[in-house]
């Protein structure tokens, strides 16, 4: 055989064979599942696939060829497809998840940073101890004053380079342990909620839904009197510094406010306190809400037979670190009410959005892999395409400064006499030096 016919078919053996693809793609989150679900149930329809085969094969050879080297005798472990996300939706949300497939995963951190577009629904005169509908009611406030006008004089406020304070129920810990977690056990909290810096590109009322005309409503549920009292004291140490800038008819209203919740502990307290020594009988524990003086049971009556709140759907561009429920709670207490987010979609994440002709759907999934396959290979296709793309154009613009600025240099630099130019010491030769190890620039797009 002939080293030309030997190349020959091994080339068309390399060509014959399938491609193995990584990359990036977005999928269209539903609602009611987390990010990580999202992972698995694309692990459970990637796995047994055609499509994934020539890259499980290929990593499976990769771990059995290292376990060799290590001498190992332990079993390769079954290999799955690598997927991770580039930034987390909770389950209540909808829209662009976007997940990093293969080698695809190691580019996902640059799209934490990048802008994102939501489209959100607030609701007034309610708020949650997770800022959201599916929390549980900590407190209720007045919302007929409340109209569009006076939304959209308020939205003015949140544009531009904002400080923001991040949510209570976010993933803050100190020493392992939430934040809520101190208050709820009756520690102080051991450090304050810092303001961090976001912006907000652009932010627009979409649609108002004036009372009675919509069905975002409140969550049902209340939280306990503890609870209440573990978000109030988180509040309290969350906002030291704002102290100063409470309107005074808002701060009696507060001060009523826990001075009710604090009577309501205390009465609660000391009904059990008597339970305890044989002088009341002891009350079933769904029966907690009997606890509540007489006129705050009344109250909380009232308020539900008002008539429905206003609510509000809102577009906003924002910077990375920006937490939108944080922005619904701040939008209530500035319109001096209160409000939780109660619908969210993230509409855009970096150049991925809902474009049906750019975004893997659900029911494409549930299609088989006929359907979503060949979506999948033209989504990761284009996504090497612009990467590559965005890799050539970067690097001329990168050394033409350098090259012309040399040129420039030299153009201007005076030639000098060699009959005037002082005498050259005699040059060393340089001393061997390692190979400088050149790292492959990662250029965001």
């Amino acid at each position: 055989m002939t080293g030309q016919t030997f190349y020959g078919r091994s080339l068309h053996k390399l060509m014959s064979q399938p491609a193995i693809l990584d990359g990036v793609f977005a999928v269209h989150k539903p609602k009611g599942i987390s990010s990580a679900d999202v992972l698995r149930d694309l692990q459970r329809h990637f796995n047994p696939s055609e499509f994934w085969k020539p890259w499980i094969e290929r990593e499976r050879s990769i771990r059995e060829r290292e376990a060799r080297l290590r001498n190992s005798r332990r079993k390769v472990k079954r290999v799955e497809v690598k997927l991770g996300h580039g930034g987390t939706l909770d389950p209540m949300a909808t829209g662009v998840l976007i997940v990093g497939a293969g080698r695809g995963t190691k580019e996902l951190n640059k799209f934490l940073l990048c802008k994102k577009v939501y489209e959100t629904v607030v609701v007034f005169g309610c708020a949650t101890d997770t800022y959201d509908r599916v929390g549980k009611v900590v407190s209720k406030a007045p919302y007929e004053h409340i109209t569009r006008e006076m939304v959209e004089e308020t939205l003015a406020q949140f544009r531009g380079h904002i400080m923001q304070r991040p949510s209570i129920y976010s993933a803050l810990k100190q020493k392992g342990k939430k934040l809520y977690e101190y208050a709820r056990e009756g520690i102080e909290p051991p450090f304050e909620i810092a303001k961090r810096p976001v912006e907000v590109s652009n932010l627009e009322i979409v649609e108002w839904y004036p009372p009675g005309t919509h069905n975002y409503d409140w969550p049902s549920e209340e939280a306990g009197l503890a609870e209440k009292r573990a978000v109030s004291m988180v509040n309290k140490a969350a906002a030291p510094a704002d102290e100063s800038h409470k309107d005074p008819d808002t701060e009696i209203s507060s001060k009523r406010k826990q001075s009710e919740l604090d009577d309501a502990i205390e009465d609660a307290t000391t009904k059990r306190s008597k339970e305890s020594d044989g002088s009341a009988k002891p009350a079933p524990a769904t029966e907690a809400a009997s606890d509540l003086p007489a006129e705050i049971e009344d109250k909380h009556t009232t308020e539900e037979s008002k008539p429905q709140p206003p609510a509000v759907k809102l577009t906003l561009t924002v910077s990375s670190g920006f937490y939108v429920r944080s922005f619904a709670h701040d939008l209530g207490l500035a319109l001096g009410s209160n409000a939780l987010m109660s619908e969210l979609v993230r509409a855009r994440q970096g150049d991925f959005s809902l474009d049906p002709d750019s975004i893997l759907e659900y029911k494409d999934l549930e299609a088989g892999e006929e359907v979503w396959g060949p979506k999948l290979r033209k989504f990761l296709d284009d996504y090497a395409a612009k990467t590559m793309e965005n890799n050539v154009t970067s690097t001329p613009a990168q050394s033409e400064p350098k090259q012309a600025a040399d040129a420039a240099a030299t153009s201007r630099s005076p030639v000098k006499s060699p009959a005037r130019s002082p005498p050259r010491s005699p040059r060393r030769s340089p001393s061997p030096q390692k190979p400088i190890k050149q790292e492959q620039d990662s250029t965001e797009y």
